[in-house]
């Protein structure tokens, strides 16, 4: 293109509210620039703070933001932030180096002749993702060169309740806009209620939850030097019960719906409301174990014993040629049982082989006396070499002595182990693994995992929802719930109507039915999030399947179908679509224009060996690939936001046709519950692999179709916010918008 841009548009980083303020950008008028140049727009973020109250339903936002003019050029510009539809803004006010600004407030109507008259002039269409919405604009004079230009906000609102759950929404989506990464992004949310707060959890970043009260919460999420590409969003739910539920779903027009549903304990739990806990600790001290890696594990089993609660019972067993027990069975905790464990633990030494057969026989037996559930924490740096060692016959004893009511929560040390043993024993019970690295602290990594289930509240957990079917959830098996965490529980429905959902489980030492009255629609277009999550839980289960009972071509077919449909680009997904595109590409299965990920990856090189790589080594029994892979799958399996679900991230790079160094996971977009595909010089829609009638409806950019689709079809524009070239499904139609 020889057109040169009038405009350089920059995405503003903006905390809000789920019903309040979307991203902010700056548009700076008579800036010629080269198009599709991300180094040419002028002003980056230097910093990005946000501080957010949350009293009831009402929110205050402050935002304090830094931009910098790193041209040598003096700058006029327009601050414009669009405002999602009922929003309900009680005060706003703008301040500029200290200067309070004003500020005008423009319908839907006038800020899509603005949006249009930016495309017009060959500006980026991304700004056509806030074509339906009102906005707010304010005048910034002046920019100077090479200096800063800071810009304080603070709006409040009311946010609103939905079905019981109040949503937050954070807009971070600048990647398309920012000329370099944001030096630091802090959000700092409080959150106070008069009602007991129960769930709060972010379905998008990793965060940081502080509980000092039933009634208060804070929420921090922080980075450093970062280019967000997704919104943060923020769930919260009250409840007077022992145990809140919080549900959010997603259902378009045809197919099954999805649903959310997060589980949490009231923040004060009482000694009496704890469950006790049946533990045997099994440590492996055969001869690979001596010095530090034994001096570690030692340290973090004595950490686990005086971790016990009063009313505890536990057993301690050592294994390496023989097993040998501390006590000949479960025993109360007390002053003289402590002492003699701290004793035992003391004079292990390192010596001999690996007999995993005996000591876990001996763990299963050491509940003989009680009927109830026993947890087994073993800790191994090696693969069975003595007695029985073939996978199977261990796995046959866990199936016969366990009875289904023991959980065996293994840890790997090191690499020289039998990974599919330990994730078998883990998967079986219904438990997991984790696995330490020779760089990392084994009294640290167990220490943590045992401070996380020392008070358990609510175990042996059932979920039935009245009237509806709920299909293919995950996890499988519902773990037990523990005080100061949550479970989230993610599948399907099929049927539509408010539902008593009810919960069952052992709580306070009783068996008890927990009954929740929640809102399962037939139609939802919010939350378009979620079936990422549990399609990335459905992966991770399959490919747990092919890396330890073997590949089919069933497994395989539906982790294609849904990495490409969803998004889930892993090492292993991306090897397998890529693979699978290639076949269908020499089979004329497949028209050449719609494949997604063999369009965008090198065919031969490096990335394509070490894919492969990567995908092979999944599924083998041992060295630090097949590790890695486990603890990569396992995390998909438990996936709870969206950055969870980009397992492999770091690793998917490759060198593009111009050399440039790309990352697959940083050219995927998910819009409308699916993922839309970087692929060459066009955006591709997955969903155009399953239309049946796949004729395309053409329609040139920038021309008066262009324009009267998008005022026909609002609800589309945020596919042709990718960019001129784009392909994609509306209304069950493939349309092809094209330069």
């Amino acid at each position: 293109m020889k057109t040169r841009f009038k405009y350089t548009v920059l995405l503003f980083v903006m905390l809000i509210p789920a019903t309040a303020l979307c991203d902010g950008f700056i548009v700076v008028p008579g800036h010629p620039v080269r198009p599709v140049r991300h180094s040419a727009f002028p002003l980056e973020v230097k910093y990005h703070h946000v501080d957010v109250t949350i009293n009831e339903l009402y929110a205050e936002t402050k935002i304090d933001q830094t931009f910098y003019n790193n041209s040598s050029r003096r700058l006029e510009g327009h601050y414009i932030f669009p405002i999602p539809k009922n929003a309900a803004i009680k005060k706003f006010s703008m301040f500029i180096n200290g200067k309070e600004v004003p500020a005008e407030l423009l319908s839907a109507k006038k800020a899509r002749k603005i949006y249009e008259d930016i495309v017009r002039r060959q500006i980026d269409p991304a700004l056509l993702e806030y074509y339906d919405l009102n906005i707010f604009k304010a005048r910034i004079f002046p920019i100077e060169p090479y200096s800063n230009k800071r810009v304080k906000i603070s709006y409040s609102e009311i946010l609103k309740k939905n079905d019981g759950t109040v949503s937050y929404t954070y807009p971070l989506n600048t990647e398309k806009f920012s000329s370099k990464p944001l030096k630091k992004v802090k959000i700092n949310v409080n959150v106070q209620s008069s009602d007991r707060i129960k769930n709060i959890y972010s379905t998008t970043h990793t965060v940081k939850t502080i509980r000092n009260s039933p009634h208060f919460a804070s929420v921090k999420f922080e980075e450093s030097n970062t280019k967000p590409d997704k919104d943060f969003k923020l769930y919260y739910s009250t409840d007077k019960s022992k145990i809140g539920v919080s549900l959010l779903t997603h259902r378009s027009k045809k197919g099954d719906g999805f649903f959310l549903m997060n589980i949490s304990p009231d923040f004060e739990i009482k000694n009496r409301d704890v469950q006790k806990k049946n533990i045997a600790f099994v440590l492996d001290v055969s001869g690979s174990m001596a010095g530090k890696k034994l001096k570690q594990a030692k340290k973090a089993l004595s950490y686990c014993v005086n971790s016990l609660n009063k009313g505890d019972r536990f057993e301690i067993i050592s294994f390496s040629t023989e097993s040998e027990m501390l006590f000949g069975g479960l025993k109360k905790i007390n002053d003289q049982t402590l002492n003699k464990a701290e004793s035992f633990i003391k004079d292990l030494r390192a010596t001999g082989g690996t007999n995993i057969e005996e000591a876990i026989t001996l763990a299963l037996n050491s509940g003989n006396k009680i009927s109830e559930p026993i947890t087994v924490i073993f800790i191994t740096d090696g693969k069975p070499t003595i007695g029985k060692t073939k996978e199977s016959d261990i796995l046959n004893i866990i199936k016969r002595v366990g009875k289904g009511k023991t959980k065996i929560f293994t840890f790997g040390v090191g690499e020289d182990i039998n990974i599919h043993l330990l994730d078998k024993m883990t998967t079986l019970t219904n438990a997991y693994r984790d696995y330490v690295s020779p760089e990392e602290d084994i009294e640290i990594k167990i220490s943590d995992f045992f401070a996380k289930i020392s008070y358990p509240v609510f175990t042996d957990i059932m979920i039935d929802a009245k009237g509806l079917k709920l299909l293919k959830v995950y996890p499988k098996k519902i773990p037990d719930l523990y005080k100061g965490s949550s479970i989230t529980v993610i599948g399907r429905y099929r049927g539509y109507q408010n539902s008593n959902i009810e919960i069952s489980g052992i709580l306070a030492g009783k068996k008890r039915t927990l009954s929740f009255h929640k809102n399962f629609p037939k139609w939802n277009n919010d939350n378009d999030f979620i079936p990422s999550i549990w399609s990335a839980r459905r992966i991770g289960f399959l490919l747990d399947q092919i890396r330890l009972n073997g590949e089919s071509k069933e497994l395989k077919d539906e982790v294609i179908r849904l990495a490409r449909k969803y998004g889930i680009i892993t090492p292993y997904t991306s090897y397998l679509i890529v693979e699978d595109e290639e076949k269908s590409l020499s089979r004329r299965r497949m028209d050449r224009r719609h494949q997604t990920l063999n369009m965008m990856v090198p065919k031969s090189g490096r990335y394509a060996s070490e894919s492969k790589d990567e995908y092979s080594k999944m599924k083998s029994k041992f060295g630090k690939k097949s590790i890695r892979a486990s603890k990569e799958v396992q995390a998909l399996n438990k996936s709870r936001n969206y950055y969870q679900t980009q397992q492999g991230k770091k690793r998917m790079v490759y060198r593009n046709k111009k050399g440039v160094m790309k990352n697959i996971t940083n050219q995927i977009r998910h819009i409308k519950g699916r993922a839309i595909y970087n692929a060459g010089k066009f955006w591709v829609d997955s969903l155009i692999q399953e239309q049946k009638n796949k004729a395309m409806t053409r329609i040139q950019f920038n021309t008066k179709k262009y324009y009267s689709f998008i005022k026909k079809n609002p609800y589309a524009a945020e596919f042709l916010s990718l960019g001129k070239n784009v392909r994609f499904v509306h209304n069950e139609t493939v349309y092809e918008v094209y330069e």
